[in-house]
């Protein structure tokens, strides 16, 4: 008999001496209104050390130490999305800004 796998949790991982516990509350607002359908939920974990990382399941798909400050939300949904529903359309944040041309 086939077993029901579990939809994925989205762990947000955020410093409290940072104060960004308000940051990782608009994440996972803005995940849940999203991906509502298909996540098992968004868990905040308080931790410190300037700690802000985003995991999906046991996938880090955003570290603030080593991606480089906080990911703009449209691009944090399409690393969500293209782990927990690859054929979902997220209308327009699917769209990406052009390039700026380079300057001659």
């Amino acid at each position: 008999m086939p077993t029901r796998q579990e939809p994925p949790i989205v762990t947000i991982r955020y410093c409290t001496g940072c104060r960004w516990l308000l940051r990782a509350q608009w994440y996972q607002g803005e995940l849940l209104q999203t991906f509502g359908d298909v996540l098992g939920g968004v868990l905040l974990v308080p931790s410190c050390g300037a700690m802000f990382r985003i995991e999906v399941g046991e996938v880090t798909v955003w570290n603030r130490k080593t991606d480089g400050g906080f990911p703009e939300i449209a691009v944090l949904k399409r690393l969500v999305r293209d782990l927990v529903a690859p054929t979902m359309s997220l209308g327009h944040s699917d769209s990406q800004s052009p390039e700026p041309e380079p300057k001659s």
